[in-house]
């Protein structure tokens, strides 16, 4: 009987990761979810058959640790990146030197594919340090496994994001809502989608060694945002535009808080729109039709309605 595959996925506790997970292991997959957390982790263990979703102990930032995940692998998923640093050099050793890591490991082992997640705006002469981490991330990716898929998603949204659900939790509390960077225009993408094109990017051999942005059917500025989150949650409130210093104040603040809801770092990232540029790779060239947010948003914003349950809402 022949052995069964193997596919390592750095980062499959988190968001997009568990919708990954749950794809790999439908394929037939037996799936390490690599990570720090593997109590997380565990929980994923119900996705797959009995021993297929097996979670691993591994930070990218530990050559012996990355180097056990890949072990026997033929597919290795990258999908480690953070909004912010714990502590000075935090992009650095995750998003630039962690991704070349992750790619070394996983060429040396003799993994067949690798994918690895970066971010649209990755730009190596960005002001943002996040940017220009993801930006050398890719490019230590690419000199260190010959063939990988890099995809560049915009904002992320799904029942659990990071993205809707904020700005609906706060429209559920404030009597007006605050508009920082209003005219900045994103291409939300669903988090299926995202997963989709991870498989895709396994599956098909045109996909290796190409770049692909990720973005949804509608770009929305940062006003529209709102206005669709206020919409799709019966809130009646005013739109109201934060003075610039007032936001960078609130920044440099909020980075002392251990989850800050804004740093300076991100006030640099939302000075450009974060669409899928023109002439790039995108998902329909995976064969994949972009969902709208409209198609798949207001289920699970109506938790915040007023009288509305809060009751989690998870798809796959």
């Amino acid at each position: 009987m022949a052995s069964r595959r193997v596919a390592t996925v750095f980062g499959g506790a988190g968001f997009i990761g568990r919708h990954v997970v749950q794809r790999l292991a439908k394929a037939g997959f037996i799936v390490r979810v690599a990570g720090r957390d593997t109590e997380k982790a565990g929980k994923l263990r119900t996705l797959g058959g009995v021993g297929q979703v097996v979670p691993v102990a591994a930070s990218v930032t530990d050559d012996a640790a990355v180097a056990r995940a890949v072990a026997g692998a033929e597919v290795v998923v990258n999908l480690v990146g953070i909004l912010f640093e714990r502590k000075p050099g935090g992009f650095q050793a995750i998003q630039a030197e962690g991704a070349g890591r992750v790619a070394r490991l996983a060429a040396a082992a003799g993994a067949r594919r690798l994918v690895h997640l970066s971010a649209i705006g990755a730009d190596a002469a960005s002001e943002s340090l996040y940017a220009r981490s993801k930006a050398e991330g890719e490019e230590a990716v690419r000199t260190a496994f010959y063939g990988a898929t890099i995809l560049r998603p915009s904002v992320v949204f799904g029942p659990e994001d990071q993205f809707f659900n904020r700005f609906a939790g706060l429209a559920a509390v404030l009597p007006f809502m605050p508009v920082v960077a209003g005219e900045t225009r994103f291409q939300p993408v669903y988090v299926g989608d995202v997963a989709d094109a991870v498989m895709a990017a396994i599956d098909r051999d045109d996909a290796a060694g190409r770049t692909y942005e990720l973005g949804g059917p509608r770009a929305m500025s940062m006003r529209q945002v709102l206005d669709f989150v206020l919409e799709h949650t019966g809130r009646r409130r005013r739109l109201v535009p934060l003075p610039e210093k007032l936001v960078a104040l609130q920044a440099r603040l909020g980075e002392l808080l251990p989850t800050p809801p804004l740093t300076r770092d991100q006030l640099l990232l939302l000075q450009r729109d974060n669409l899928v540029a023109e002439g790039a790779l995108t998902l329909a060239d995976l064969g994949i039709a972009a969902k709208a947010a409209e198609a798949v948003v207001p289920p699970y914003l109506a938790r915040y309605r007023p009288g509305g349950t809060r009751r989690a809402v998870i798809a796959s």
